[in-house]
């Protein structure tokens, strides 16, 4: 059995939940529940706070978590990460009143900075040789400067309005973090066999997300220069249709290249072109 922490309530629990009925695995609901046994699968859920998970990954008493980045930074336990999982994704930046003149680092120089990440606070100003005052606190960090507690802020920000609200202006980004699987370094080789398979599935739903399946009619002059561009798994798949001189083209698409391969597909006449979401892909 493999046992894996989750974020009890807040912005990963959802997500972490949805992921596991992606990879098709059954949970009961455990949102009440300390913990939660898997009908399907060889996996035991905890759900514990965000900031407890690397260290009861770290003890042993889980053998994964997800867990946002910024924690498995800021917490600097030796467990490893072995997966990105592309949701919960924010940044975490130091912000300034709107009011403040600000032009680089150095002018952090000498003010009170609130946070609830001192440990990679730190290492920024240490890095950009900065000398300034750190007030660990835990909670509506964004507040602080506008009750007096600090001059600026370093804080996870997702889409700015929190920091528009109170006042303030994002300055520095400190760290780009999502949700991530992290795992014991002492794993027995018989539940690494099991974290595998959960890979395997995660990694088909990963990919599935990333690419669309895209189907179309082309003329035969054109299917050189269409394969060129449709790579898909290995190569595109090409049938000849009904009618003489024209093929229907299966293929792989990239969520990040897809308006430009359209565009181009345009170009070389394809027609009646479909576009597919992915439930898994397998590579």
């Amino acid at each position: 059995m493999l046992k894996i922490a989750i974020q009890k309530s807040g912005r990963l629990y959802d997500s972490s939940i949805h992921l596991f009925k992606e990879c098709g695995i059954e949970l009961n609901n455990g949102h009440k529940q300390l913990k939660s046994t898997a009908f399907n699968f060889p996996l035991e859920v905890f759900f514990l706070r965000d900031d407890d998970i690397p260290q009861y990954v770290f003890d042993g008493v889980a053998d994964l978590g997800i867990v946002g980045e910024n924690v498995l930074l800021e917490k600097n336990k030796a467990i490893h990460q072995v997966s990105r999982l592309g949701f919960g994704k924010c940044r975490l930046s130091v912000a300034v009143p709107k009011g403040m003149e600000y032009h680089s680092p150095a002018d952090l120089n000498g003010l009170k900075i609130a946070t609830s990440y001192p440990l990679l606070l730190q290492q920024f100003l240490t890095a950009n040789n900065i000398l300034a005052e750190i007030h660990e606190i835990s909670g509506s960090v964004e507040i602080a400067p506008g009750i007096g507690l600090a001059d600026a802020i370093c804080d996870l920000v997702s889409s700015g309005s929190t920091l528009f609200t109170n006042g303030l202006k994002e300055v520095e980004v400190l760290l780009h973090s999502e949700a991530v699987l992290a795992v014991n370094h002492d794993l027995p080789a018989d539940k690494q066999v099991i974290l595998d398979k959960l890979l395997l599935r995660i990694n088909a739903v990963k990919a599935a997300r990333n690419n669309k399946y895209i189907l179309m009619n082309a003329p035969d002059h054109q299917l050189k220069n269409i394969a060129a561009i449709l790579p898909g798994m290995k190569s595109p798949t090409i049938v000849a249709l009904a009618e003489p001189g024209w093929s229907s083209v299966q293929s792989v698409v990239n969520e990040n290249d897809f308006w430009d391969v359209i565009e181009k597909l345009k170009e070389f006449e394809a027609q009646g072109i479909l576009v597919v979401p992915i439930e898994k892909m397998i590579v």
